[in-house]
């Protein structure tokens, strides 16, 4: 059975699959108003979320299914009185397909371990590949191609989202390069540096990663930057990370060295001031809100791609 754990489990004409059918769902909803009809996603959340729950029950109600809302916190798996598979055994007698956004990776394969049904990652600690790909998907609906373009990331980069990025960027023929502080607590993990030199080695393309901001955004057709404050870190460290940060902080005169046409990304939340000015964000070359908006069509698209596959709806 085929999950989103990790782009890193995904090939490029996979990747290209999903992206072309969720702008196909997005360019004709009434086409898929009955596609989910009578199917039930449940939702385990144990992290906040604004955008991945919306968009996930939005797009669930769209099809004509729904959604479950389970806050771990609140159940018998939050208080270590069930194991997480005699949960998702349980949990796969009730519904079509999981959407679990959780703190640690390996609670996601434990769970992909047990389950009966597809199972989404909704984030984790490592890998937050549903934004990613909704991403890409907004980079092509603006740029009119994903192949021989540049994106730029600048930041925290031992994260979720740059792992995702590392995964599928150099995968899909794109140029990638990334500027963060130095230091393990700040660099890509190792392993999505390694997939990310050994596709681009395979797709003829250039992945750089380093600690100048500038260089790495010289001629990008997308700048992308994340929170320096995830939600597992500290409130009192802020002030410490802004100063170690401020240096990849995306302001209009950084964009200037990207292209004129280039575009600018953050998965939101986004604080002005701290990753990038308010003129970057709320100017013209931002596209924060077309990528949000792009998460419900792509996780439309991902449930019915992996619902088919798995044989529980019509082709």
């Amino acid at each position: 059975m085929r999950h989103l754990l990790t782009l890193a489990d995904w090939n490029q004409d996979q990747i290209a699959e999903v992206i072309a059918l969720a702008r196909t769902i997005k360019a004709h909803p009434a086409d898929y108003a009955d596609s989910l009809k009578r199917k039930t996603l449940c939702m385990f959340f144990e992290k906040p979320s604004l955008r991945t729950r919306l968009s996930f029950e939005a797009g669930m109600n769209q099809m004509g299914g729904h959604a479950i809302y389970y806050d771990t916190s609140t159940s018998p798996f939050g208080s270590g009185k069930e194991s997480i598979a005699d949960m998702v055994r349980t949990t796969c007698r009730y519904v079509d397909i999981i959407m679990a956004r959780l703190f640690k990776h390996e609670d996601l394969l434990e769970m992909a371990r047990y389950t009966t049904v597809p199972i989404i990652n909704a984030l984790t600690n490592f890998s937050h590949p549903g934004q990613i790909l909704a991403d890409l998907q907004t980079v092509e609906e603006h740029l009119g191609k994903l192949a021989g373009l540049k994106l730029a990331y600048l930041g925290d980069s031992f994260n979720n989202v740059t792992h995702s990025l590392l995964f599928a960027v150099p995968k899909m023929g794109m140029h990638l390069a990334v500027a963060c502080p130095t230091g393990a607590d700040y660099e890509p993990a190792a392993t999505a540096r390694a997939a990310a030199e050994a596709d681009a080695a395979r797709t003829g393309t250039r992945f750089d990663w380093g600690h100048d901001a500038q260089a790495a955004v010289r001629d990008a057709d997308v700048v992308y930057t994340d929170s320096w404050m995830s939600y597992h870190i500290p409130k009192e460290k802020a002030g410490e990370r802004m100063q170690i940060f401020a240096p990849y902080r995306v302001t209009s005169e950084l964009m200037k060295l990207a292209k004129p046409s280039a575009i600018f990304m953050n998965c939101l939340p986004a604080m002005r001031g701290m990753e990038q000015t308010a003129e970057v964000i709320d100017g013209p070359q931002s596209v924060v809100f077309d990528q949000a908006e792009n998460r419900m069509h792509m996780h439309k698209a991902l449930m019915l791609l992996l619902l088919r596959e798995a044989g529980r709806i019509g082709v």
